[in-house]
């Protein structure tokens, strides 16, 4: 009789430790979306999921059916995962100075992860940024730069030039300038050695 209530306790205890082995290797990821019309509120939102173990996923600038002109954000977190980031939000009407605000954000660690254009209640058509630090990681050292062109054409040539000189595009966007043209603003990074 002790043998097989040994035999039982073992079988229980293993089948705990598979239960909790399978739980950690869920696939399963848990959304969470912010959505704001103004967005020097969407870098608080940001670093508060960020502080529930969510992380950046993907994100939308425009209008949406119920809140108008949005910046909309998706967040993921897997069971068990507790990243340990910081984002930093850019928005700005005027694109000649976007390219300082990445280059200072990148100095201080943060790192590009998506752009949109939105349009906020006061400026006008903005580009914004969301930048993610990785508190755990050492950050790459990188040199930002940011083309904007009204003609395509001009944007084929820069990027030549640029993408001679290693850098890599990392997203583009379309937006009005201050004078009702449209503007095309392509983001690029080279990874400098430390």
């Amino acid at each position: 009789m002790r043998i097989a209530t040994r035999v039982i306790a073992l079988a229980a205890v293993a089948a705990m430790f598979t239960h909790a082995v399978l739980a950690q290797d869920k696939p399963g990821y848990e959304y969470k979306v912010l959505a704001t019309s103004m967005t020097h509120t969407m870098e608080m939102e940001l670093n508060s999921a960020a502080d529930q173990g969510f992380r950046f996923k993907s994100a939308m600038g425009g209008e949406t059916a119920s809140g108008g002109n949005e910046v909309v954000v998706v967040m993921a977190r897997r069971a068990g995962a507790k990243p340990r980031v910081s984002y930093k939000l850019l928005a700005t009407s005027r694109t000649s100075t976007m390219e300082k605000e990445l280059q200072a954000a990148a100095e201080q660690g943060f790192e590009y992860r998506a752009q949109t254009v939105f349009k906020s209640a006061f400026n006008g058509d903005e580009v914004v940024c969301i930048l993610e630090r990785d508190k755990d990681a050492e950050a790459p050292r990188s040199a930002y730069r940011l083309l904007a062109t009204t003609k395509t054409s001009t944007l084929q040539k820069e990027l030549l030039q640029v993408g001679a000189a290693g850098y890599e595009v990392l997203g583009m966007t379309v937006g009005k300038t201050a004078f009702g043209g449209h503007e095309l603003v392509a983001i690029l990074r080279r990874v400098e050695e430390r």
